[in-house]
């Protein structure tokens, strides 16, 4: 099931006719006061969320989303007319798992709606991984915990599954297409922002450890060092 919150009328009703004509399972609202209620329903399995929305912006509905312990996990692809690097930033900074600015071409959504909830059905089925520690940097991939010099790090599923990788392939040199392949599981189309967006906020929010991660000019980017 997708939940769809969308002012636009005429949006929302292409983005659900899309999405049932493909087989899968939508409800729309167009406020939301309507999604909330849609939620005390029952959870959906992907949320397409609009930034610019009466009553209340789709990132504080993010925020809470991200603060409530039975919603926090579930995947929201982001949906706006804003396509500056601020709002992508602001976007993916409050959990969300991926954006999409307006306006867009449908099966670019539904591949990365696909490539969303077959990611995060991977994420359930996961089995547990080894630790991993890098100077001062620390993470273990099946508890969820990043930290630095001992202090824990909050970071968005992308940010975790993107280091995570680096991690686990110490010296491997990843293009953007492979990462958006194996992070974000669809195909390079020429838009290189989204990872590099994620290596950027990734970096800052690691401060002293940010430099672990190297840019590889020409080609993509790195962890280097040597396993411990």
């Amino acid at each position: 099931m997708v939940y769809i919150v969308e002012d636009d009328d005429s949006i929302r009703e292409l983005i659900t006719y899309t999405l049932n004509s493909q087989g899968m399972e939508a409800k729309s609202f167009a406020r939301p006061s309507e999604f909330y209620e849609g939620m005390k329903q029952g959870l959906p399995n992907l949320i397409l969320l609009d930034i610019m929305l009466p009553e209340e912006d789709g990132l504080s509905i993010l925020k809470k989303l991200k603060a409530d312990r039975e919603t926090k996990t579930l995947p929201v692809i982001m949906l706006t007319a804003k396509g500056s690097e601020y709002d992508t930033v602001l976007g993916l900074d409050s959990g969300a798992d991926d954006y999409v600015a307006k306006p867009f071409r449908m099966m670019e959504l539904l591949s990365r709606i696909r490539a969303l909830m077959r990611r995060a059905g991977d994420q359930v089925q996961e089995e547990e991984r080894e630790e991993y520690t890098l100077g001062s940097l620390y993470v273990c991939p099946s508890r969820h915990v990043v930290s630095v010099n001992g202090e824990n790090i909050t970071l968005t599923l992308k940010e975790f599954e993107l280091l995570c990788l680096m991690m686990e392939h110490r010296e491997m040199v990843f293009s953007r297409a492979q990462l958006l392949d194996k992070v974000w599981g669809y195909s390079f189309d020429g838009e290189s922002r989204t990872v590099d967006v994620h290596i950027r906020t990734l970096r800052q929010k690691l401060g002293e450890a940010g430099s672990l991660i190297e840019t590889v000019r020409g080609v993509g980017y790195k962890i280097g060092g040597e396993k411990k």
